[in-house]
């Protein structure tokens, strides 16, 4: 931008220590399958008007996750963080009819913004873009797809009241499809009024856990809850009486689906006391990878309960091949700090099976025994992990527990079939009798 504009703007990135964040991000990248650890840099941007005065600020730091598929149609993990050489082009002061733009790019291509619209008190955050560049082959070594990838999703911060600053040092979370995006140690201010970044602070739910809850209790915020905040919990947990929401959920290949799942779950944790938590579906996303022979299915719920499907495909002759679940893994984070709570896995699983091409169903809660102390219990099943076509499920195979419910109706039949048969054979030998005891004269 040149020199003596009604606008200027100045940037400066400085080194930070992770410090307890390094082993969080560690995890996170051993549950995505990466390896490694990359430094991560905060960035500092001052928007001025024409007058100098400052009119957008912010303070952060940020991280991307990323899935991206190789030459050979395999699926790899990896990690995209800020740089050095971070310059600010497009950043926009705003005002009454003009959204607020924070924009920042950095590395082989990479950019990232963030637009705020405001109202007569308040102003938040609208849209977030995410590009990054698979032609850095630093980070994207082999990657088939080449060039720009752009992601566009919905801020969750909340509304601020104008000349407050937005604070959040907690990590905060943003899926879409193979990209999650981490922040934190957040400090912006948008819309800011006489060139004077305000006293107040608005921190994030996740630096407040005293305020009230908007999505139904998870492992984590029922487990962490303060117990000045929170009624204590009862010594056993009764199962809830409704069944878990069924959700939706599905990996593509390109433009392609490649996956699809319907299923309800409930988790049953019993460390220090029993508990019984439904996922909920509008808050989980699904992420994951689709092979030929193996296809991984990760549901994310809030960033505080990480469960893993492995499904695999065997041979079961020379020209039939079939998928079952392999594996599953369960991972309960403290959505306040990221710490673990809880992680189990069990590899040894040879369930849900059918034929390649086809579908696998059951209706009926099924059981999961992950490890001693945590199940998943499944509701409304209907997986098809391999080889869909046309966004469709393809011809279902059930379960035996669904097969019960045809069974019971020909047993019962079978069972009046045969009372019946035995009322008339007793009626017929009881007339026998009776002509029996009269005697010709």
């Amino acid at each position: 931008m040149a020199k003596g504009g009604w606008r200027s703007l100045l940037l400066s990135a400085r080194t930070v220590s992770m410090g307890s964040r390094r082993a969080f991000a560690r995890l996170l990248f051993l549950l995505l399958s990466t390896s490694g650890f990359f430094q991560s840099y905060a960035v500092e941007v001052d928007v001025k008007d024409g007058a100098n005065a400052t009119c957008l600020y912010a303070n952060w730091m940020m991280r991307f996750l990323i899935t991206y598929e190789t030459n050979s149609s395999d699926y790899r993990n990896t990690t995209l963080n800020l740089s050095s050489n971070v310059t600010h082009d497009g950043s926009v002061c705003g005002n009454d009819t003009q959204a607020a733009l924070l924009a920042v790019q950095f590395g082989e291509g990479h950019s990232w913004s963030v637009n705020f619209t405001k109202t007569n008190e308040t102003y938040q955050g609208d849209f977030i873009t995410f590009t990054y560049n698979t032609n850095d082959t630093t980070v994207f070594p082999d990657a088939k797809r080449k060039g720009p990838v752009t992601i566009v999703v919905r801020d969750t911060m909340q509304p601020v009241q104008l000349n407050n600053v937005f604070v959040c040092h907690n990590a905060d979370f943003l899926e879409t499809e193979s990209v999650t995006q981490i922040f934190w140690n957040v400090t912006v201010q948008a819309f800011v009024q006489n060139g004077t970044i305000g006293k107040k602070e608005s921190r994030c739910r996740a630096d407040t856990p005293t305020s009230a809850p908007t999505v139904p209790p998870t492992i984590a915020n029922v487990t962490t809850a303060s117990p000045t905040t929170a009624s204590p919990a009862p010594t056993t947990a009764p199962k809830p009486v409704e069944n878990p929401e069924t959700g939706n959920y599905s990996l593509k290949s390109g433009n392609k689906t490649c996956l699809l799942a319907n299923v309800g779950l409930q988790l049953n944790v019993s460390q220090d006391k029993p508990l019984l938590v439904n996922i909920n579906p509008k808050t989980t996303s699904a992420d994951g990878a689709c092979g030929n022979t193996t296809a991984i299915l990760k549901l994310n719920d809030r960033n505080s309960t990480l469960i893993g499907f492995t499904f695999v495909v065997k041979n079961v002759s020379t020209t039939a091949q079939k998928f079952y679940l392999k594996e599953v893994n369960v991972t309960l984070l403290n959505r306040l700090n990221g710490s673990v709570i809880s992680n189990a896995d069990n590899s040894n699983f040879s369930k849900w099976d059918a034929f390649l091409g086809t579908s696998y169903m059951c209706q009926k809660e099924q059981t999961l025994e992950i490890s001693d102390s945590i199940q998943i219990h499944t509701f409304n099943l209907w997986i098809q992990p391999f080889l869909v076509e046309e966004n469709k499920f393809s011809t279902a195979q059930e379960c035996s527990l669904d097969d019960d419910d045809i069974l019971i109706p020909i047993v019962v039949g079978a069972a009046l079939a045969g009372l019946i048969a035995i009322i008339v054979l007793a009626y017929i030998i009881g007339r026998r009798k009776s002509y029996a005891g009269y005697q010709t004269l």
